[in-house]
């Protein structure tokens, strides 16, 4: 079973799909791996430290793809790069599937069958393979550094014979898995920390970290989530008031951190321009969902902005500016998910295409797009 891994950093991502650790895993399971060069060096993982944990080193992409019976990546790769797999290998990656069905279409073509890993279901079963959360954990608490670097003030309160230094106040908008550990990081930080999110199930999470909650809590605000955990859309009505209440809290607060983002939509504008321009000189606004357009609607994709002394930051791959962490969470994802589909006797790929995990993720498979979401519709 030969497992390729791709070097994306000529792609901008700093990720890596497959470390020594996993490496070493999947070697008693039949896994012989061809790491194409310099696939680690952004996350500090040398060719050296993948060959001493077994792997082979792979000039190029075509080298490493050559026969392989599944390519581990970080990103969907490149159309063209789907013409070097071979027909029946295996893709796990995240695929950005919505709207996207033309990007995904080579590899149906080509016969390979490749699966969505940001599709996975949030089940007890699933958890140690779902990258959204590893990644937005990761992204949340980088916010939070980030946001400290550029505000350039202290976070805790501090008592000096010179006087007091008052605490940072940090609003944090969306109590998802990024929200939730930004806010423990500002909070380990000493600062004063607030949060919002339109999910009832959020307000106690929140206060559980020692923040405290802020939103309209009337009947459509306790209805407002699925049985998956995601937000609903709200009504203009509640937005509305729910806007009135954030942006005279906004106008008060030193650091505000978005990270608002539901999979396949744009992102909810959030902050107004008028928000922005509430805040004093020297604020700082974190926008963790300008890859789907952004929480804020001054927010210019990896940038730091200053608009009338308020600075925003909006890198569209926050997690990557962790890559050593977050490329080691991430190929204990795909080593899970990839362990399940293994004949442990006979060291081969044996997929159950019958289970719930792989309907879930399952793109493309026999030359056809087949996810019900993105198939096309007779």
């Amino acid at each position: 079973m030969r497992i390729a891994v791709l070097d994306e950093t000529k792609n901008g991502e700093p990720r890596v799909a497959a470390t020594p650790e996993t490496i070493l895993k999947l070697k008693p399971l039949g896994a012989v791996f061809v790491i194409e060069k310099g696939a680690g060096t952004a996350s500090s993982i040398s060719d050296a430290a993948f060959e001493a944990a077994g792997a082979t080193i792979a000039k190029n992409a075509a080298d490493a793809l050559k026969d392989a019976d599944v390519v581990l990546a970080v990103r969907r790769p490149k159309g063209e790069l789907a013409a070097k797999m071979k027909k029946g290998a295996i893709v796990l990656a995240i695929m950005d599937p919505y709207g996207n069905a033309e990007a995904l279409q080579p590899f149906a073509d080509k016969g390979v069958a490749t699966f969505a890993m940001e599709l996975m279901p949030r089940i007890t079963r699933a958890q140690v393979m779902d990258v959204l959360s590893s990644q937005a954990n990761l992204a949340g608490y980088r916010a939070v550094i980030d946001a400290a670097e550029v505000y350039g003030r202290a976070f805790p309160m501090m008592m000096t014979a010179a006087g007091t230094v008052p605490a940072a106040r940090v609003f944090v908008m969306g109590a998802g898995v990024a929200g939730l550990q930004a806010i423990a990081t500002a909070r380990r930080l000493g600062a004063i920390v607030t949060a919002t999110d339109v999910r009832p199930a959020a307000k106690e999470q929140v206060a559980s970290l020692g923040a405290k909650f802020v939103a309209i809590e009337d009947e459509e605000f306790k209805q407002a989530e699925t049985a998956t955990g995601y937000a609903k859309p709200m009504s203009a009505e509640y937005q509305a008031k729910q806007a009135a209440l954030v942006a005279e809290h906004i106008a008060k607060q030193d650091i505000v951190i978005t990270t608002a983002l539901i999979p396949g939509r744009p992102a909810p504008k959030l902050v107004s321009k008028a928000m922005v321009e509430s805040m004093r000189m020297g604020s700082i606004v974190v926008d963790l969902a300008v890859e789907r357009g952004g929480n804020c609607e001054l927010s210019v994709a990896d940038v730091i902005t200053d608009h009338k002394g308020v600075k925003l930051i909006a890198w569209s791959n926050t997690p990557g500016r962790l890559a050593p962490t977050a490329s080691a969470l991430y190929a204990k994802n795909l080593y899970a998910f990839l362990e399940t589909m293994i004949d442990k006797k006979a060291g081969t790929l044996a997929v159950n295409w019958d289970d719930e995990l792989v309907k879930a993720t399952c793109l493309t498979k026999d030359g056809a797009l087949v996810h019900p979401i993105f198939a096309p519709k007779a």
